[in-house]
């Protein structure tokens, strides 16, 4: 008779254990993927424009979705410069900077 480690008998080794699983993934893959495609596919729908409230000039609302892009890209180039405002005023400061680094010391 031959002697097995204690706890060892009828122990699936770590390589088995990873093979079932794989296996069991497998199978509830198979199973899941003709569920999945017997669903009908909803048609894809975009949102209603907004509309101009009562007293609201008629540009008020955008027409289009074209027309928000060019509002929304619009919005952003006003962004951007304001980011690089202050690169654009550093010629300017730069001069005085000095006196204002004295100012702020004195308080």
């Amino acid at each position: 008779m031959t002697a097995r480690p204690l706890g060892r008998c009828h122990v699936m080794t770590k390589t088995q254990r990873i093979l079932a699983a794989f296996a069991l993934a497998g199978a509830a893959a198979g199973l899941a993927a003709p569920a999945a495609t017997a669903a009908p596919l909803a048609p894809l729908t975009l949102p209603d424009l907004p509309t101009a409230a009562p007293g609201m000039p008629q540009g008020a609302t955008p027409s289009s979705v074209p027309e928000i892009a060019g509002r929304l890209s619009g919005g952003l180039n006003e962004l951007n410069q304001l980011m690089e405002l202050p690169n654009q005023l550093a010629p300017v400061i730069a001069p005085v900077q000095p006196l204002t680094d004295l100012a702020g010391g004195l308080e």
